[in-house]
């Protein structure tokens, strides 16, 4: 099947992304300001250049096939492209404009990110940043769906080295954080034995940091705490750390900067974490996203001499 044979259009694509999103023709046309005609037109036309059926025709809606499933992830992938091409002559023609849009990881959202995005919007005021938190299985599909331009946080082996770009920028401790007062803090020093009789803030099972103090606590021959909450949210966390005596895992940087949690004299020698950038091998850079990228790496070089000096 050769769709650079010129039957295929922009327009296609989108009302086949719309379907999608929507679930019914009706939304659909009424989303792309299209009648209902036309976009039946449309559907039928690509239906025929594509010479299988794209969705199931139900009752309450249209549900893809595996056919249409599949033209719909590269449709996404074609339509954020427009868009980020539409974004990169935007701030090449204006110099200052565009928006960048960024993921999140426990790793990049506590110190290096928000600074990076302090020093970038005083140099470009005009340029938007869309920041989206969540963890790298939510995260990586939509980066190469093309809905993210980055994601900044940690990073390690990856499952497609061939279609990410990953930078390294520095490597942070993990630390045990309490509250100040809380009573691991009174007499001699802990072990990770000790803590486990108190309530913990474990990160999320698909999260690399889990899977790390889970290792530790098998090599010391210790089942992970029963009484626990799983979250990745920094602020989700330090509410609960200040107001109760849980204990969780930290970067090293985030209790610096923290007058009320304190960190615990237990060492996690084998726990720690790279944080930089992952982006889309194929991928062209906006202004907006190399504008971004030169903020990170002032701030990281900031980061590392500080943690150089521990």
């Amino acid at each position: 099947m050769d769709l650079l044979d010129g039957r295929l259009k922009f327009r296609h694509l989108v009302l086949l992304a719309a379907i999608a999103e929507h679930g019914t023709m009706v939304r659909a046309a009424e989303s792309l300001h299209l009648t209902q005609p036309a976009a039946t037109r449309t559907l039928r036309e690509l239906e025929k250049l594509a010479d299988v059926a794209l969705f199931h025709r139900e009752p309450r809606g249209m549900r893809p096939t595996v056919y249409g499933d599949a033209l719909v992830g590269h449709a996404r992938a074609v339509i954020a492209e427009v868009r980020r091409a539409g974004d990169h002559l935007t701030g090449l023609r204006d110099g200052q404009a565009g928006t960048v849009t960024v993921g999140t990881l426990l790793a990049g959202a506590n110190l290096l990110l928000p600074r990076a995005v302090a020093r970038l919007k005083a140099e470009r005021p005009h340029l938007t940043v869309v920041v989206r938190e969540g963890t790298f299985d939510v995260l990586h599909p939509a980066l190469l769906a093309g809905d993210l331009d980055v994601i900044v946080g940690r990073v390690g082996p990856t499952p497609e080295p061939g279609r990410l770009r990953q930078r390294a920028l520095y490597r942070e401790p993990i630390r045990l954080a309490v509250r100040t007062g809380h009573p691991l803090l009174r007499g001699p020093a802990g072990t990770l034995a000790d803590t486990v009789g108190h309530p913990w803030i474990l990160p999320l099972e698909q999260t690399a940091l889990r899977q790390e103090l889970a290792a530790v606590f098998e090599t010391q021959g210790l089942e992970l705490p029963p009484n626990r909450v799983e979250c990745t949210s920094i602020l989700t966390m330090r509410t609960l750390l200040v107001s109760t005596d849980m204990v969780a895992a930290l970067p090293e940087l985030v209790l610096r900067d923290d007058d009320r949690l304190v960190a615990l004299p237990v060492e996690l020698p084998s726990v720690g974490r790279t944080v930089g950038t992952t982006e889309a091998a194929a991928r062209i850079r906006t202004p907006g996203l190399v504008a971004l990228l030169t903020a990170l790496d002032v701030e990281a070089g900031a980061l590392r001499l500080a943690l150089a000096g521990r």
